[in-house]
């Protein structure tokens, strides 16, 4: 006899269709597993036959060949141990085979039977949900898996009591979705004591979605105005909460099927490998670049991380996404992140400092600033220079403004983007590029010639060129002018820096 379980394969944010064929015929005793099953998929047999034990039963002496389905197409993970089960299960007649039809499942099993998370429970959800199907998971993710939809959503604590509740025995409660999370905030800018062109800066960045570079000494705030970020950044939208959430349950970093509305804020060591910054492995799973997807990516002491690692962001930075390429397959995950990065000036970090800076400066400088690759600069927006932060200025009463207002006014030039980009993929000015941002950003006379006369003498490449459209844009926006003038055009040319060749 044959029994069909459905359930999934995880390839990057992708959930593929994957049969779970259990057939149990004549022959010497033995369970074998097949289909390009990875370690993790073949020590399942152990798990599958304890869990089975332990609900009394004993698997038949007979052969047992579980395929899956399609045969070369990479299986990894411990989710499939619940769909063997159910199909060992199904094939010694425990269970009626045609129930299991209509289910998608996924879940990893004990040895006692109890059934253990596993990551993707939402990607399976949604798969199921397109597919017409329910869908079978671990009571833990049962929250989880309820943001898919309408789906019928079984999420059983154990073996034993899924039996029951397909047999009408004990009928399992439909979970309800997972609560969604209130903003979280974080530091305020009220913190930052002196610093305006800095805050100016990062208020430019929030509102058109901009990279930005801070350059200062030790102790002048870059760490605390990068944690200030998130807090003067609009709340995710359910469809981005529903992106962002997506990731997180790939990696299994998604607790109690809890969504947020909060942008993530990813802050690697500078020892962070190339895998750990863009993902891969093993067994690939998405990297730093990804777990912030529309979120904040800080990338503290820039010149500290190895040089391979930092260039591999080059190309996240601009398409948005992240490929990692292996021999059976190409895992594709979202990376639209904005890029805040902070270093000093040199080795020491006191360059200018007559009374502190080494005496090998200025050379230090530009060594240290070389590690950093000239082509992952051209596309930071922003070059900010932080000035050390004096006694006279830790002294003043906190700024009269704070994150409440700056995100106001940082909320309104992104609705005002909103709708300006509502007809393309398009969510900020970071992201416009070719005729839309030829129509949207390009300046009137005056700006125009300031623009030619800089582009000539900062000798800018064309992305330069273009990403200074974009931040003139931005000050546009913030400024609620319709046009770009040479005023906003001006301002960010003040924020460019030409990268250093290598």
């Amino acid at each position: 006899m044959v029994a069909i379980v459905s359930t999934v394969a995880y390839l990057g944010l992708e959930a593929r269709a994957v049969e779970v064929q259990v057939q149990v015929a004549p022959g010497v005793p033995a369970f074998n597993v097949v289909g390009l099953a990875d370690k993790a998929v073949a020590e399942s047999r152990e798990r599958v036959r304890a869990a089975i034990a332990a609900l009394g039963l004993a698997l038949p002496p007979k052969r047992i060949t579980v395929n899956l389905s399609p045969a070369d197409l990479p299986k990894e993970g411990s989710h499939y141990d619940l769909p063997i089960a159910l199909g060992v299960l199904g094939a010694m007649g425990v269970i009626d085979a045609e129930t299991l039809a209509d289910y998608v499942v996924v879940g990893e099993l004990g040895l006692d039977a109890r059934i253990a998370t596993s990551p993707g429970v939402l990607l399976a959800a949604l798969h199921a949900s397109e597919n017409q199907k329910g869908l079978v998971c671990p009571a833990a993710q049962g929250s989880e898996a309820a943001w898919a939809g309408t789906i019928e959503v079984i999420a059983a604590p154990d073996l034993l009591s899924l039996l029951n509740h397909f047999k009408g025995h004990g009928l399992l409660a439909s979970p309800a979705p997972g609560e969604a999370d209130a903003p979280d905030h974080g530091p305020d800018l009220r913190q930052v004591k002196g610093q305006e062109t800095a805050k100016r800066a990062l208020e430019i960045a929030a509102a058109g979605g901009h990279n930005l570079l801070m350059v200062g000494p030790p102790g002048s705030g870059k760490s605390l105005m990068a944690s200030c970020l998130p807090g003067i950044l609009p709340p995710l939208d359910s469809s981005e909460a529903l992106e962002v959430s997506m990731v997180a349950s790939v990696a299994g970093t998604l607790n109690g099927g809890r969504l947020t509305r909060t942008r993530p804020y990813r802050s690697p060591h500078h020892s962070a490998s190339m895998a750990a910054l863009v993902g891969g492995g093993l067994k690939v799973k998405p990297g730093e670049v990804s777990l912030a997807h529309l979120g904040v990516l800080f990338l503290d002491e820039l010149p500290e991380f190895q040089r391979a690692v930092l260039d591999s962001l080059r190309q996240p930075l601009e398409t948005g996404t992240v490929s990692v390429a292996r021999a059976n397959a190409h895992v594709t995950f979202p990376a639209r992140v904005q890029l805040i990065a902070a270093m000093n000036p040199c080795r020491c970090g006191h360059l200018g400092d007559a009374a502190l800076a080494c005496s090998r400066a200025p050379r230090c400088a530009a060594d240290y600033q070389a590690k950093v690759s000239g082509p992952l600069l051209d596309r930071i927006d922003l070059h900010v220079d932080v000035a050390a932060v004096s006694a006279a200025d830790l002294v003043l009463p906190p700024p009269a403004e704070g994150s409440a207002e700056v995100a106001a006014r940082v909320a309104a030039a992104r609705a005002v983007q909103a709708a300006r980009y509502a007809d393309i993929a398009a969510r900020t000015n970071a992201e416009a590029d070719g005729p839309v941002l030829e129509a949207v950003a390009t300046p009137d006379d005056a700006g125009r010639k300031l623009l030619a006369q800089a582009a000539e003498a900062m000798r800018l490449s064309a992305r330069g060129y273009t990403r200074i459209l974009r931040v003139a844009r931005t000050i546009a926006d913030l400024a609620g002018s319709e046009g770009v003038g040479r005023i906003h055009v001006a301002e960010a040319l003040s924020y460019r820096r030409q990268a250093p060749r290598n």
